[in-house]
């Protein structure tokens, strides 16, 4: 079993309330997890209206199947959230 711990900062540049935020991330709970290979939280900056962190786990039988769900989930978001991506980290164990 390979897990991939993928985190994103995002810059919500312009929002002006908590509910705007939820709005604009749009719901990643239900997007990323449906799929039983990912658990996703919104990982920091929870009462911050500018900015938001997600963290993504990520577990597959072969690591490279573990880096194209990771490569997947963050091109999936940079295309849907209305926000900039500021900081991309990735863990592999």
């Amino acid at each position: 079993m390979h897990i991939g711990i993928l985190t994103l900062a995002l810059s919500l540049p312009g929002c002006g309330s908590l509910k705007e935020k939820r709005q604009r991330m749009g719901g990643l709970h239900e997007r990323f997890g449906r799929n039983p290979a990912v658990a996703v939280c919104e990982s920091a900056d929870h009462d911050r209206l500018d900015a938001s962190e997600w963290t993504f786990v990520v577990a597959a039988m072969s690591s490279q199947r573990v880096e194209s769900l990771c490569s997947e989930i963050e091109d999936k978001l940079q295309r849907t959230v209305d926000g900039r991506v500021v900081g991309v980290a990735r863990e592999f164990l």
